[in-house]
């Protein structure tokens, strides 16, 4: 098992009376049935339905003072700080940055589910998008190694995490799109358990909930492999003289990208090569994914 310590990653602790009704009024999950035991996934919206930040979700006890975290881009908390604030009028609910307190650790690999987290000074839940991404300890700052001696894992740094990330095809904010310019849908989070669409209304909600139930999310970010080096975040992805899309993040061999479906199958069926940077790369429909692909059927 492997542990690394997320130093891009800020936490918000939302707490007081109001605090679950707060969040669950605001949000894409369901914060009205989480409990300490397990996390969500989920995103603030602007009201166009866009992603204003995405985070996850934990769950204080009652017993250690109750009230939930939000494990964010730490690019993001004081933006998503504000527009909490903003949102919270009346509310019973206190909304405090706690990033200079406390600290985000990966862990995933084999012999995960064997560990006693118990020993863990801090919250240890599963991650809540995919089983292979493993678990996510929030801990005081600096326990990072502490917590990964106490969980028999090793130490590695970001960028192993990343190179894991990207292996299972999950989108990042910031690199695989844009914050204020995509849509839930576009960022797979329809698919990594982000939106309940079954819960009642949040910000955002008419627009995310159309696009499910009409089935219009015709870009999503998808895996691409390559031959070498990825070409950079950015790059136009084109096919032929037509734009696909834009390269997200990348590792040897593989990556990201943010692509038009429809164009992307017009060109396969066609045998017209798709390229970002002058690097040809091959998109690849995730395993956990249940979209359309382009060519594909997907029963309702």
């Amino acid at each position: 098992m492997q542990a690394a310590p997320l130093s891009d990653r800020g936490i918000i602790l939302v707490s007081g009376d109001d605090a679950r009704h707060f969040l669950n009024g605001l949000v894409t999950a369901n914060v009205a049935t989480m409990s300490p035991a397990q996390s969500r996934f989920a995103a603030l919206l602007t009201p166009q339905g866009k992603i204003v930040a995405d985070f996850i979700v934990a769950e204080i006890a009652a017993a250690d003072g109750g009230g939930f975290l939000l494990d964010a881009p730490a690019a993001l908390v004081d933006g998503l700080l504000a527009k909490l604030k903003m949102y919270k009028l009346r509310a019973k609910v206190t909304v405090e940055d706690r990033s200079a307190a406390l600290a985000v650790v990966a862990l995933w690999g084999d012999g995960i589910d064997s560990r006693d987290t118990a020993a863990v000074d801090g919250l240890v839940l599963r991650d809540p998008r995919l089983p292979e991404l493993g678990l996510r300890a929030i801990v005081p700052v600096g326990m990072a190694a502490a917590t990964a001696v106490r969980l028999g894992a090793t130490m590695v740094d970001a960028a192993a995490y990343e190179a894991h990330r990207i292996a299972l095809g999950v989108p990042r904010g910031g690199v695989d799109f844009a914050y204020g310019d995509a849509f839930p849908h576009e960022t797979d989070m329809d698919q990594l358990a982000g939106v309940d669409f079954k819960k009642g209304c949040y910000v955002g909600q008419e627009v995310v909930s159309r696009m499910q139930h009409r089935g219009t999310a015709r870009t999503r970010v998808v895996p691409v492999t390559v031959e070498g080096f990825a070409p950079p975040p950015g790059a136009p992805v084109t096919a032929g003289d037509i734009a696909v899309g834009t390269m997200g993040s990348g590792v040897e061999g593989r990556g990201l990208a943010l692509l038009r479906l429809d164009r992307v199958g017009d060109a396969l069926a066609a045998g017209t090569p798709i390229v970002a940077g002058g690097i040809a790369l091959a998109p690849v429909k995730p395993a956990w994914a249940s979209f359309a692909w382009p060519g594909e059927t997907v029963p309702s």
